[in-house]
């Protein structure tokens, strides 16, 4: 008997290659990596003025575009904790994170291992690795999330 194959990982496969999509438009369409804590970190500080006007349109898309797609999905459970504090402190940790990294998953992970770029490489490898740590001392240790 055939059993039905889980579908839930083409989510991230379609999600993945938008992602890189995304990245390559905005190489070529600018000559800049795109890294979104670079964006908005360049609008908060204010040394983004010069391209206020791209980072503010590719934001306003990074979140419009999930709403306007709202109505056509499913809704799909992420394991996420219910603990409002708990994805405070998470977010301003990983806020934090990309600060000091000079850069996030998208522009260390995504741009900067497809373009082989040994920092981007070694930051990936190290936030993949706090990122483990961090679900094995919370998750599992402290039973938080």
């Amino acid at each position: 008997m055939l059993q039905s194959i889980p579908s839930d990982w083409l989510w991230g496969l379609g999600g993945g290659l938008l992602i890189g999509l995304g990245g390559a438009v905005y190489l070529l369409g600018n000559g800049r990596v795109m890294g979104a804590s670079g964006i908005i970190g360049g609008l908060v500080d204010g040394s983004g003025r010069s391209t206020w006007a791209e980072r503010v349109v590719f934001l306003a898309g990074v979140f419009l575009l999930p709403l306007l797609l709202l109505p056509t999905m499913a809704p799909v459970d992420t394991h996420a904790t219910s603990n409002v504090a708990v994805l405070i402190a998470a977010g301003l940790c990983v806020g934090v994170g990309t600060r000091l990294a000079n850069g996030c998953t998208s522009g260390h992970g995504v741009c900067g291992i497809s373009r082989l770029s040994l920092r981007g490489i070694t930051a990936t490898v190290f936030y993949i690795l706090a990122g483990g740590l961090t679900v094995v001392f919370f998750r599992h240790l402290l039973g938080v999330i």
